[in-house]
């Protein structure tokens, strides 16, 4: 549905994206699917924070200084007028939510980009696979799950695929690498979705490979913004 500017405004809705670790295809892919769901009559302001990934990374979890950064550059999109801001990185989805309070309260929604994939991949089944490159994203996705389980009702079987080594090769040289990680863990899943929106040009072929339901982003993401400005009323 195209993006619609509300009588009366002038500027542009302003959608910050804030990346803690990316690659120029993801970037154009997140950029292609908001403008995709909401037209070209956006501004979208590129934020990124590699030290927060990788601090950690190096501890494993997510510690103060991290989390304590993350807060910073939320903090700082609201104050250049950014009206939503779409968090990308899954490794990162605790903090998102633990701040979701405070966004509520600033009114400029803090939006963790796999959120709305987890509501769907619930609906869609229980027995849930998860796939990732980074060890990090993994638990963060699963207790997303988990809330959108208890949130419908539902009990859910949660298992994870970790593609070692994945994560900066070639397209066709990862999907068959996926593939054959995949093989034994999709016989038992209703729903198979990817932690990392990096990975999206592998759903169809891990679809048609195993037929078996696969959710990427960044899509979903773009879905959840566009809802958020609809509920500010600066889209219609």
């Amino acid at each position: 549905m195209p993006y619609t500017v509300v009588a009366g405004t002038q500027a542009k809705a302003k959608v910050a994206i804030l990346y803690t670790v990316t690659t120029p295809q993801l970037k154009l892919d997140v950029e292609r699917a908001l403008r995709d769901e909401l037209s070209s009559n956006i501004e979208l302001i590129t934020c990124e924070e590699a030290s927060i990934f990788k601090e950690i990374v190096a501890e494993g979890y997510v510690g103060q200084k991290p989390a304590a950064k993350y807060a910073a550059i939320y903090l700082e999109q609201v104050e250049s007028g950014a009206d939503v801001v779409l968090s990308v990185c899954s490794s990162v989805a605790d903090i998102a939510y633990a701040m979701r309070d405070i966004s509520a309260f600033m009114g400029v929604p803090l939006i963790d980009i796999n959120e709305e994939m987890c509501r769907e991949a619930v609906r869609k089944g229980c027995k849930i696979t998860v796939v990732a490159t980074f060890p990090s994203a993994i638990g963060p996705i699963g207790r997303t799950l988990e809330r959108k389980s208890r949130e419908m009702g539902k009990h859910i079987e949660v298992r994870s695929v970790l593609v070692n080594g994945g994560f900066g090769l070639d397209k066709e040289t990862f999907k068959s690498l996926m593939a054959k990680e995949l093989k034994e863990p999709a016989e038992s899943s209703d729903v198979i979705i990817f932690a990392q929106s990096s990975m999206a040009y592998c759903a169809n072929y891990i679809k048609e490979l195993y037929g078996k339901e696969v959710l990427s982003n960044p899509k979903f993401g773009a879905k959840a913004v566009r809802a958020a400005l609809l509920n500010k009323g600066l889209i219609k």
